[in-house]
């Protein structure tokens, strides 16, 4: 899945808010937890968290450990990641995989103050799921994501 869209701040601040840290439990309504479970340096990271259930409890709870870097890209910020296979799965859970997947988010020349955030999800959510309900739940989430992180941005 790629989502793209302009969002009214800088670039370093659109990132602090996706990647690992105090701020995504705030805000991303899919994110029900989240553990730094190991920690390499400042931008690096093993994550262990856990998205709520979707469509009505279709699609049940999803655990995802996950390895997390941080790095300038060009004039902005790359925060990509991909699943690994660490540690139990936690009961209630269904352990889903993020193959390599990332947000690039660049500042747009024409436009100070804004940046362009895209992003490339490619996961599976693992289960017995018709693809049509992922699919559903997928554009949901990403249009969530946006309007969630543009509400938390505004705070």
């Amino acid at each position: 899945y790629k989502a793209e869209g302009v969002v009214e701040d800088v670039t370093n601040r659109i990132v602090d808010h996706i990647r690992p840290g105090p701020y995504r439990l705030d805000w991303d309504s899919l994110m029900t937890s989240m553990d730094i479970m190991e920690t390499f340096e400042e931008n690096c990271c093993v994550m262990r968290y856990t998205t709520a259930g979707q469509l009505w409890n279709i699609i049940a709870p999803r655990e995802f450990v996950d390895f997390s870097y941080t790095t300038s890209y060009e004039d902005g910020l790359l925060t990509c990641g991909v699943s690994l296979d660490y540690g139990e799965v936690r009961p209630n859970f269904v352990r889903g995989f993020n193959h390599p997947c990332g947000w690039f988010c660049v500042p747009l020349k024409e436009c100070p103050g804004h940046s362009l955030l895209t992003g490339y999800i490619q996961t599976e959510l693992r289960g017995m799921l018709p693809q049509s309900a992922v699919d559903t739940a997928m554009s949901s989430t990403l249009a969530n994501f946006y309007s969630d992180l543009k509400k938390a941005l505004k705070t």
